[in-house]
């Protein structure tokens, strides 16, 4: 049935009128063809002798042309039996052209470029709305689909070439065609009734863009991304309601996760009164120690929510015990940490550094991480080979971050931490390789672009990994809904999400959650109130968020099982127009 449906729109279709021509000439062609053999036949037929009616000539030359050759008809003589050959010939060559032709032109091509049009669609179904438009596939657009997938949430990449577009719909992912500066496009696309816009392409094509999609509509959220500080002005008046520098946004990133020198607990983000935080555990009276017998939240309000150990993390356990090397995530009120600083944070006059920060590239990343740290008065020197992008950066040193002269000229044996920023992946494992064999108690930080290498650099002895993909996706979906998603580190988020109604009233310790999906809940607001002080007897309450953390998996494991939507997805309701489906 679906079948016939794309094939009864395919010819119904419009043809182009030299296909039309063509075909109408070689039918013409073909009943000329019939009737001067059929005049042939005759005349051979009286030279031997024969009486046939035009009906039995016709017969007789279409039977011969089309091969069937059923030999009630035959001629006697030689000359006949060659002219038998002839309009066999005949035939054969105007059947072999005329029908694939015609069927070529009449149906395969209609039927084809219906079909297309289906998995390639123009428009979104009047119903759909709540959902993603997204503009490009660069690697933070990707994985804002992918987030949109797992979640439930409709999305479409706009793409502006048709076969492209089919060729991206057979790889999995859901389009829509149409040109990124027309108005028709976003009206298409029901950009009046979207969440989230999101374009990440040069800083001009993001502006027009914004200002295309505010001449259709003033109610979505515009994200964009800019490249230059210049643009950043510019995409705000063109009509985004955020503007993402990814460069300035991960250089801060860095600046904010580095605990070092002073082991205090670091901010990373908060959840209304829940406060996220790391803190290091070198030189405390911690190492060595497990987390029953440290007993901090009974002690301060703090829970542990886990151990960082050279970028694995191990969810919170009481057997757990404290390394030198450990990272402790925390989670807790603002005053509970500073309770918890108080107690286990030393004097920064008793520490061994001075808490230099050694940044090793002075691209945008490098750049932004540096201004990050001159303005939290953090002491840091820059590494960098072109003398031109630090020229304006006091603590700059010129060369080879890969020499182990200019590393010590930056102050690599004394630093507290070292920032690894180049955009090269391959460079970025050997510093860091290089660095930790050269200061094994230093904490690295260090950035990569390619998932696949996340666990090269925690292997090579990294203590945290960013990218731009995973921070600029972030914080794009948190425009949608804000500060629902934080990135701890690649591959390891806290998000928070209403209780699904199937966990309404069940005890912590019998809802499955650790064990089957691999999220941990660290806590859950109601009211205006957060609540973080949870044991296995807590019962997970309606009318509330809970804030989990676990690694993306997991995350997508609870995203598909509790929260995506029973409802078939306008795609899927497309595709059961395809055939075959």
């Amino acid at each position: 049935m679906k079948f016939m449906t794309v094939l009864l729109s395919a010819l119904s279709a419009p043809r182009s009128g030299g296909s039309a021509r063509a075909v109408v000439r070689l039918l013409a062609i073909l009943v000329a063809s019939v009737l001067v053999f059929s005049v042939g036949f005759q005349v051979l037929m009286e030279v031997e002798g024969q009486d046939h009616s035009w009906a039995s000539a016709v017969y007789w030359t279409v039977v011969t042309m089309t091969t069937l050759g059923f030999g009630d008809i035959v001629f006697e003589s030689d000359l006949g039996r060659i002219y038998s050959v002839v309009v066999l010939l005949a035939g054969a060559l105007l059947i072999l052209v005329l029908l694939p032709f015609t069927f070529i032109q009449l149906v395969y091509l209609p039927f084809r470029a219906a079909a297309q049009e289906a998995r390639a669609p123009r428009r979104l179904p009047d119903d759909v709305s709540g959902h993603v438009l997204v503009t490009g596939r660069s690697p933070m657009e990707e994985l804002l689909m992918h987030r949109a997938a797992i979640a439930g949430v409709p999305y479409a990449l706009i793409v502006e070439d048709v076969d492209e577009a089919v060729s991206l719909h057979d790889a999995g992912y859901d389009v829509l065609v149409g040109r990124l500066d027309d108005p028709e496009t976003y009206r298409a696309g029901r950009a009046e009734h979207a969440a989230l816009i999101v374009t990440a392409r040069s800083d001009q094509a993001n502006t027009n863009v914004a200002f295309t999609v505010r001449e259709v509509t003033g109610a979505s959220t515009v994200v964009a991304t800019a490249t230059s500080p210049d643009s950043m002005d510019v995409l705000e008046l063109a009509g985004a309601d955020r503007v993402v520098q990814l460069g300035q946004l991960l250089g801060e990133g860095f600046a904010r996760r580095i605990l070092a020198p002073t082991a205090r607990s670091s901010v990373i983000s908060s959840f209304s009164d829940l406060v996220i935080a790391e803190t290091s555990a070198a030189g405390t009276e911690l190492v060595g120690r497990t987390l029953g017998e440290l007993d901090l939240r009974a002690r301060f309000g703090v829970s542990v929510i886990g151990r960082w150990d050279r970028g694995a993390l191990e969810l919170a356990k009481p057997g757990s015990v404290v390394e030198e090397t450990s990272i402790l995530l925390l989670a807790g009120t603002a005053d509970a940490l500073a309770a918890y600083d108080a107690a286990y944070a030393p004097d920064e006059a008793d520490l061994d550094n001075d808490g230099l920060v050694v940044i090793l590239g002075g691209g945008r990343v490098g750049r932004a991480t540096a201004t990050a740290l001159e303005e939290a008065g953090t002491p840091y020197r820059i590494v960098e080979t072109d003398r031109e992008r630090v020229a304006h950066l006091e603590h700059a040193v010129v060369g080879d971050a890969a020499d182990r002269e200019v590393l010590r000229e930056a102050g690599i044996d004394r630093a507290a931490a070292v920032v690894i920023t180049t955009h090269d992946d391959d460079t970025n494992v050997y510093l860091t390789l290089y660095c930790r064999k050269l200061r094994p108690d230093i904490e690295i930080l260090g950035r990569v672009d390619s998932d696949r290498n996340l666990s090269t650099m925690h292997r090579a002895g990294a203590d945290l990994a960013l990218s731009y993909a995973s921070t600029g996706a972030i914080e794009a979906w948190n425009a949608r809904r804000a500060d629902t998603t934080l990135l701890l580190a690649e591959g390891l988020v806290v998000f928070r999400v209403p209780t699904p109604q199937e966990l309404v009233g069940r005890r912590l310790d019998r809802s499955g959650l650790a064990e089957s999906i691999g999220c941990h809940v660290v806590g859950f607001a109601q009211d205006g109130v957060c609540t973080t002080d949870l044991d296995g007897t807590t019962e997970l309450p309606s009318d509330a968020d809970l804030i989990l953390i676990g690694d993306t998996a997991a995350e997508e494991r609870f995203l598909s099982r509790y929260v995506a939507p029973a409802e078939r997805s306008w795609w899927d309701r497309l595709r059961g127009t395809l055939p075959g489906r």
